[in-house]
């Protein structure tokens, strides 16, 4: 174990430490870091663009999820009825979006919503719809709705398949008693498929709150964090901060919101542990 030890340390741990150290200290990256304690946490207290952002952060994170967890757990449920050499094609077209990476999935969609030349607002034109065209990344009231969609396109593939892995090893025996004892397919649906897929639960849900708190790069690539903020999150935040920013770099600012973002994500595990531990009582 000691060579992965080793990788940990210098790879994982050592950036971690600094980065916290960093979050304790203001930097430009030219001076002298100067200690300032937890003034820089102090600071998001009374920073608007912060709160903001965290409060898109916390909202986009809860509702993909929602819609994450809830739509792959019944598609599957819908493949596993069995639909022979179909259901095998329809599962890869849906896992498919999943292996395209974020950067070119906000690329993509940024083309597709485009209010001038999109082939979204195209083809609502050509239905007749042009009623319901839109600025979609270019106006507050839509952004987030647009990105939302964009993440469940992309990401409802691949737990759509963690899903039905799940449902292939469920003991099918219980499901037969239920029917037996007169159970229709909602209360098996609702008393044994769900109770026995808590750990996948579980674990889809943990890794949708990861997903949602680290949420930048599609986001960064669709709309830079705009209109008017809309759609910043905490990490286009601590970017804009540490690496983009109009005047010099905050490099202790853009630390301490990095580790707020670790926190965060710590947060979201030991729910799990805790999950899993009231569980198995």
């Amino acid at each position: 174990t000691l060579p992965a030890l080793l990788f940990f340390i210098i790879f994982i741990g050592i950036p971690i430490c600094r980065t916290l150290l960093l979050g304790l200290m203001e930097w430009n990256a030219i001076g002298p870091a100067t200690w300032v304690g937890l003034g820089n946490y102090q600071r998001m207290l009374s920073d608007a663009v912060f709160q903001g952002a965290f409060n898109v952060t916390m909202l986009l994170t809860f509702a993909l999820t929602v819609f994450l967890t809830v739509i792959p757990l019944l598609v599957a449920v819908l493949f596993n009825m069995g639909w022979g050499v179909f259901g095998t094609i329809y599962r890869t077209m849906l896992f498919m979006p999943a292996i395209i990476s974020w950067v070119v999935t906000g690329a993509l969609w940024k083309l597709i919503l485009d209010p001038n030349l999109g082939s979204l607002n195209m083809l609502l034109g050509n239905l007749g719809l042009a009623s319901l065209q839109q600025n979609w990344l270019g106006e507050a009231e839509w952004v987030l709705w647009a990105i939302g969609v964009v993440a469940v396109w992309q990401q409802i593939g691949l737990y759509v398949i963690i899903f039905y892995a799940g449902l292939q090893g469920l003991d099918v025996t219980l499901l037969e008693a239920a029917a037996i004892d007169g159970a229709t397919a909602r209360q098996k649906f609702q008393h044994v498929t769900v109770p026995l897929l808590r750990p996948v639960i579980l674990m889809v849900v943990t890794l949708n709150l990861l997903n949602g708190i680290k949420l930048f790069d599609v986001i960064y690539v669709m709309t830079g964090r705009g209109p008017v903020n809309a759609s910043q999150v905490l990490g286009t935040y601590m970017y804009r901060v540490a690496f983009a920013n109009p005047g010099l770099p905050e490099f202790g600012y853009g630390s301490a919101l990095s580790t707020v973002i670790m926190f965060l994500c710590i947060l979201a595990v030991f729910f799990q542990i805790w999950m899993n531990r009231r569980s198995n009582v």
